[in-house]
């Protein structure tokens, strides 16, 4: 531990399908905010120690070893401490009892069992909301504590005695070997009172584990990664706000890309580009319900900019789950991960134009359309519009999938994704029989593929650069055979493959672009992107370099933490960096193992 800081790696995430709480190898809840993912932190010392807040359970003794795990097929969290005297588990996970469900209550429990011999713990609960800027008032009620402070009322219930003392909850607990302890904090309504558990902290366990093995159970991935696949699947779905069917890009904010840098965003937030894949990875797997879900998000969203005469489009990049534009601010009051800083809260890519989202987001539509039950004669008609205005502007420079906060440019990856979303409309059209300009869209398909044949492959480099008139390369280009915008054995994708895994490949982790040599507006370095990584596994194996790719794979799960869950970016040590864990990552594994698979069997 640095400073007060673990590694990003070394935690765990339990989730409710409103909001998520990341707990540490070392018993800590160190990141949470309530009553939803975009809302506020309680606890936020993964971004300053002091000042954050956070959740600790902790043994007492001098040497302790610990080990954490997932129940099996859930998202039930359990650390293990290892002590000389005994052996102790935490059961940390945030109850569902069905899916849809309007009483919900949001709860995170923290069930504490001596499973051998003797143990002593400590429990320190300071819950500091709004990222951190209030100190709450505690108070012993009849069933518990109540915590309150700023808009945010929260009670702590426990099977032991508490103490309280200047906003903080502490207690003390002796286990011998078959004895618990119950801790369950409840995040209140106005007015609510703190209720007592009356023992049914077992049936929560049960029911929990229950619904994350009904959910998982309906996966149709049965190939050589299963366990590995249905990690990132459930892995997902936490990322899913089931009351609205948004789905988010990562639960944290300002963990950052590189330690001490500036990069470091809010990732809290529905992107439309990650959204549209992870739906890809959802689709794969057989989760329709998922689909449905976020397609009726989309569509409102659709509906509401139907008017929209703004520069941007008829989409902006990303929303909070309510649709709405968040606005970026800096937490300059907090100390940022080991230092990082600023802490950012909001995202300022939401003013940006990025063209590629279309083509993302329509091609999710098609996969909708062939695997779910189809697009309604409303979204088309929504579709319609959007495709019609990027025939318009297809041609502009704009920031890219990579978000650079430098001048626009004309991305190659911009104008593939133009033409994946004037190409597959054109194929739901034929599909469905829905009405549609195909010959006018035709036109634009096939100048926007000269365009990039024309403008955009550097015979010099042999490749396909990042933007017009640069020698940069670009990691995204490897979309290309995936979208089917090449075939895998094309020259051109052939050459870009070789110069990209000459000057963007190391041992099988890949960076998104050379920062070096193509500035991006932001100051400093960042690590290899494990997208990245994955859609290199899936480029190998559609040229059939079948054994390759299997060994790149194999090597990216290594780069996996303890639990299977992987954070925006790797490190040159290695080290988990960025936002963890990212939605993005998880789907792009799904994508690479399942691709892999077929080709294998």
């Amino acid at each position: 531990m640095a400073d007060g800081f673990l590694p990003i790696a070394q935690h765990g995430l339990i989730g409710d399908l409103r909001s998520c709480a990341l707990v540490g190898t070392d018993g800590t809840i160190d990141w949470f905010c309530a009553p939803r993912f975009d809302s506020p932190s309680v606890f936020g010392s993964i971004l300053d120690p002091d000042q954050g807040g956070h959740w600790r359970l902790e043994p007492l003794d001098d040497d302790v070893r610990t080990s954490q795990f997932y129940f099996p097929d859930s998202n039930i969290l359990v650390t293990r401490f290892m002590t000389e005297r005994g052996v102790a588990e935490v059961h940390d996970f945030m109850p569902l009892l069905k899916a849809d469900d309007d009483g919900h209550r949001q709860r995170i429990v923290r069930r504490v069992t001596a499973v051998r011999g003797k143990t002593d713990l400590a429990m320190d609960l300071k819950g500091r909301p709004d990222y951190g800027r209030v100190h709450p008032k505690t108070e012993q009620v009849e069933h518990g504590v109540l915590i309150t402070g700023g808009d945010l009322r929260l009670g702590l219930t426990a099977t032991c005695d508490l103490d309280l003392s200047d906003g903080s909850i502490t207690a003390k607990i002796s286990l011998n070997e078959g004895e618990e302890a119950l801790f369950v904090l409840e995040v209140l309504a106005e007015g609510q009172d703190v209720v007592a558990e009356n023992g049914e902290t077992s049936h929560l366990f049960d029911q929990t584990a229950r619904f994350w093995r009904a959910w998982i159970d309906q996966s149709t991935y049965a190939g050589r990664w299963r366990e590995t696949v249905n990690r990132s699947a459930l892995t997902l779905k936490l990322l899913t706000h089931e009351p609205s069917g948004a789905i988010i890009a990562s639960p944290t904010t300002s963990l950052p890309e590189s330690i001490g840098g500036s990069r470091n965003w809010d990732y809290r937030y529905v992107w439309i580009r990650d959204a549209a894949f992870s739906l890809y990875g959802l689709l794969r797997l057989g989760f329709t319900d998922e689909a449905d879900a976020f397609m009726r998000w989309l569509s409102e969203r659709m509906g509401e900019e139907r008017d929209n005469d703004s520069e941007l489009g008829p989409l902006r990049v990303l929303y909070d789950i309510d649709g709405q534009v968040p606005e970026e601010v800096e937490l300059d009051h907090l100390r940022g991960y080991r230092d990082s800083l600023p802490v950012r809260a909001g995202n300022a890519a939401v003013d940006q134009l990025q063209l590629d989202i279309y083509g993302e987001l329509i091609d999710s539509v098609y996969l909708f359309n062939k695997y779910g039950d189809g697009i309604s004669s409303a979204a088309w008609d929504d579709l319609t519009h959007s495709i019609e205005w990027v025939m318009d502007n297809w041609d502009r420079a704009d920031a890219g999938m990579w978000e650079i906060r430098d001048e626009p440019r004309h991305h190659t990856t911009s104008l593939l994704m133009c033409w994946v979303a004037v190409e597959r409309m054109m194929r739901i059209a034929r599909q469905r029989g829905l009405p549609g300009e195909l010959s006018w869209w035709a036109e634009s398909r096939d100048a926007i593929y000269r365009r990039i044949m024309d403008d955009h492959f550097n015979a010099e480099v042999g490749a396909f650069v990042q933007h017009r008139g640069s020698d940069t390369l670009d990691a995204g280009v490897l979309l290309m055979p995936m979208v089917k915008f090449v075939a895998p054995n094309d020259p051109k994708f052939l050459s870009t493959l070789a110069a990209i895994e000459e000057r963007l490949v190391s041992d099988s982790l890949v960076f998104r672009y050379d920062v070096d040599t193509s500035g991006d507006g932001v100051e400093g370095t960042e690590g290899t992107f494990s997208l990245c990584s994955f859609w290199y596994v899936e480029a190998l194996t559609r040229v059939g370099r079948l054994q390759e790719a299997r060994l790149a794979l194999e090597k990216m799960f290594t780069y996996a933490n303890h639990l299977g869950l992987y954070a925006e970016q790797v490190g040159l040590a290695g080290e988990q960096l960025g936002n963890f864990p990212q939605a993005f990552t998880h789907l792009s594994l799904i994508s690479a193992a399942l691709n892999l698979d077929r080709e294998l069997g």
